[in-house]
């Protein structure tokens, strides 16, 4: 038995499908159709620059807050002797504070090689 929708369409061409629309966009209680590129292109700007802010604060306080008291003499390292140990090691905030160089190294490298494609 063959079906029925297949024989209809045997000599017809396929249909395309209508276009999608662009969303409207109210400004002063009138509706207009903004491209949905100008949207993505703004989310993503205000996503490289979160990223890049947020990159170059956390390294800030890698490099930094490794050599204050507070690094050591903290209320969560109080229950642990030797946890408190090994973080207080000079080697241990070394390692911290070159995590924040990363860091911030690639938040700026992210900034310096963003480029919108056309």
């Amino acid at each position: 038995m063959t079906d029925p929708t297949l024989s209809s369409a045997a000599g017809k061409a396929p249909e395309s499908a209508p276009p999608p629309e662009t969303p409207a966009v109210v400004v002063d209680g009138a509706k207009e159709k903004a491209p949905p590129r100008a949207l993505q292109l703004w989310m993503h700007r205000i996503s490289v620059f979160l990223f890049v802010l947020i990159s170059a604060v956390a390294g800030v306080l890698l490099i930094i807050l490794p050599w204050t008291p507070e690094w050591t003499d903290n209320y969560l390292l109080l229950s642990f002797p030797t946890l408190r140990l090994v973080v207080s090691n000079g080697f241990f905030r070394g390692i911290c504070s070159g995590l924040g160089l990363l860091d911030i190294w690639i938040g700026f490298w992210e900034a310096l090689h963003y480029h919108e494609h056309p």
